[in-house]
C-alpha cells in the first residue's frame, strides 16, 4: 500500500509543507477513532478537483468499524460524498449530515477542514459513527410519545365534568347518556352553538333535538360510532366530533366536542383568493417571456451570420427555461416545485432545437422528485439549460450521435445535480474559465451566488461530467392550524 506521501504526491497538488501537516494529523488518526468511537478519515483534493482521494484511515478499536476493509487510495466523487466535496471546496465544515454507509449502515458523518499555515483549504477530517441504535432508540422513543398524547387526550375527553379542567378546554363539550339526554355541557358549549344559530344545549334536553339527524343512533352505526361534521352560519364554522361509548354492541352515553374554526376557514378563502392571483401572475409572466423568444425568434431568422444566430439560440432557450418554470407555477399555484418534471421538459427542448438535422442526440433524466423553492428552482432552470447548451456546442460538435444523462439526487443535507455527456470530453477546465465562456459564467455566478453551492467538472474518460452541489437551506417549520375538517 502507498504511503501518504507517495498517495498526495501522485495524485494530488499539495506542497511538501502541506503534505507535512497531513501526516502528523494522520499519525494521531487512530487516536481520535478510538476517542470518538467512529471510523476517520483523511481526504484531499485531486489534481484535476474532481474528486476528492482517501489518503488516510482509521477504525476504532472501542467499537464496531462500518467498513471491512481499506478505502484508502479509492476516490470520493461529489454525487457520492457531497458533504466531503462540499467542504473541500468551500472550506465550510458539514456537520452531523446522516447518511447510509457502504455497507448500509445509518451513519452520522461530519467534514471538517484541514487548513495550513495560509488558512487554505488542504484536505477533510472525516468522522463516521454508526448510529443505528440511536436511530432506533428515535423511533422508540417517538412512538412513545404518540402513545402518551392519545392516552392523554383520551383522559381529558372522558374527564368527569365537575372538575375544573372541563372548563379550561378550548373545546365545546357535551356529554350524553344511553337515551342521547345531555348530562352536561360547559360553557364554551353553550357559547359556539349559540354562534350558529342553535338550541342551547341545557342538562336534560336531547342532542337530536340539537343537531337532528347528525347524531341519530342511526347514524352512529353507520360510521362506526364516530361522527364528524361542519356546522356553519353566515361567516361562523364549528367543527364537531361525537363520539359514542359502546357496552356488548349498544350504546351507553357520549361525548360532543366543538370547536371554532371559523379563523382556519377564513385563511383558507383568503389563500385561495391569493392563489388565484399569484397563478394568473405566473401564467401573464409566461405568456410575455413566451412572446419575448417569439420575437427574438424572428430576429433570428433575419441574421446572416452564425454567430449571432448561436448566441440568440442560446438567449431563446434560457427565456424558455424561466417561461416553463412560471407555466408550472401558473397551474399548480405552489411555491414549491417538484424540479424532475422541469429536468425533463428543459432537456428535451433545448436538445430539440439546438441539434442538427443528421445528428441522434438521446437525454435521460434519472433521480427522484426533488422540491425546490421556486426561485431555486429558476435558478437550477437556468443552470441546466446552460450545461446542456454546453453539450450540444462543444461535447458533440463534430459528432452525429450522442447521449446526455441528468441525474438529480437528494441526498440528507443536499441536492445535487449532474450533467453528463459522452461527446469529445474537456482537458483544461482553468483554460475555458479564463477563456470567459459566458454559458460557464452564468453557471458559476447562480450556483455561488444564488444556491451557495458548489461546481465540479470530471473527466469521465469518456466524456465530461458536471455535477453542482446545492445545501438545502432548513427553514423554520409553518406554524399553521389544525385543520380540524381533515
Amino acid at each position: 500500500m502507498q504511503s501518504i506521501r507517495e498517495l498526495c504526491k501522485a495524485s494530488t497538488i499539495l506542497s511538501e509543507d502541506d503534505i507535512q501537516i497531513v501526516e502528523d494529523l494522520a499519525s494521531k488518526l487512530q487516536i481520535f477513532a478510538d476517542l470518538s468511537q467512529a471510523d476517520m478519515f483523511i481526504d484531499c483534493l485531486t489534481v484535476d478537483r474532481s474528486a476528492a482521494l482517501v489518503v488516510a484511515q482509521a477504525k476504532p478499536s472501542t467499537a464496531r468499524s462500518m467498513y471491512s476493509g481499506s478505502v484508502v487510495g479509492h476516490l470520493a466523487t461529489a454525487i457520492n460524498e457531497p458533504a466531503v466535496m462540499y467542504c473541500l471546496t468551500t472550506g465550510k465544515p458539514v456537520i452531523g449530515s446522516r447518511g447510509v454507509s457502504q455497507e448500509q449502515v445509518v451513519m452520522r458523518q461530519s467534514v471538517v477542514p484541514i487548513t495550513n499555515a495560509e488558512g487554505k483549504t488542504i484536505g477533510t477530517l472525516i468522522t463516521e459513527q454508526d448510529i443505528s441504535k440511536q436511530v432506533e432508540q428515535e423511533k422508540n422513543v417517538e412512538m412513545l410519545k404518540e402513545t402518551t398524547e392519545h392516552l392523554s387526550e383520551t383522559l381529558i375527553q372522558f374527564a368527569v365534568p365537575d372538575m375544573p379542567i372541563s372548563s379550561l378546554l378550548h373545546e365545546g363539550m357535551i356529554l350524553f347518556d344511553q337515551s342521547g339526554i345531555i348530562t352536561y355541557a360547559n360553557g364554551r358549549a353553550h357559547k359556539l352553538l349559540s354562534l350558529i344559530g342553535f338550541e342551547r344545549p341545557d342538562k336534560g334536553v336531547s342532542i337530536e333535538s340539537i343537531f337532528s339527524w347528525r347524531v341519530s343512533p342511526e347514524n352512529f352505526v353507520r360510521h362506526g360510532g364516530y361522527i364528524q361534521d361542519e356546522l356553519s352560519k353566515g361567516k361562523h364554522f364549528i367543527m364537531m366530533k361525537a363520539v359514542s361509548s359502546v357496552r356488548k354492541l349498544d350504546i351507553i352515553g357520549g361525548i360532543i366536542l366543538l370547536r371554532d374554526i371559523s379563523d382556519i376557514r377564513e385563511k383558507e378563502k383568503q389563500l385561495m383568493i391569493k392563489s388565484a392571483v399569484i397563478k394568473e401572475i405566473h401564467h401573464r409572466v409566461k405568456n410575455n417571456l413566451q412572446t419575448i423568444a417569439s420575437l427574438l425568434r424572428l430576429q433570428m431568422r433575419r441574421s446572416q451570420s452564425t454567430e449571432i444566430e448561436k448566441v440568440y439560440r442560446e438567449s431563446i432557450n434560457r427565456i424558455n427555461s424561466i417561461a416553463i418554470i412560471h407555466e408550472y407555477l401558473a397551474q399548480d399555484g405552489l411555491e414549491q416545485i417538484d424540479f424532475k418534471e422541469i429536468l425533463t421538459k428543459i432537456s428535451k427542448i433545448i436538445v430539440s432545437s439546438m441539434r442538427r438535422s443528421e445528428q441522434a442526440i438521446q437525454v435521460v433524466v434519472t433521480g427522484e422528485s426533488v422540491y425546490l423553492p421556486s426561485n431555486k428552482a429558476t435558478s437550477f432552470a437556468l443552470i441546466v439549460t446552460e450545461l446542456i447548451q454546453n453539450c450540444m456546442i462543444h461535447g458533440f460538435r463534430e459528432l452525429h450521435e450522442g447521449r446526455i444523462s441528468i441525474a438529480l439526487v437528494s441526498k440528507e443535507d443536499f441536492v445535487s445535480l449532474s450533467v453528463t455527456d459522452d461527446g469529445v470530453g474537456i482537458e483544461d477546465m482553468e483554460h475555458i474559465f479564463k477563456k470567459g465562456h459566458l454559458g460557464l459564467k452564468i453557471v458559476d455566478t447562480l450556483v455561488k451566488e444564488d444556491l451557495g453551492g458548489t461546481m465540479h467538472f470530471r473527466n469521465t474518460g469518456n466524456g465530461t461530467e458536471v455535477t453542482i452541489l446545492y445545501p438545502i437551506q432548513k427553514g423554520d417549520e409553518d406554524d399553521t392550524a389544525e385543520d380540524y375538517g381533515s
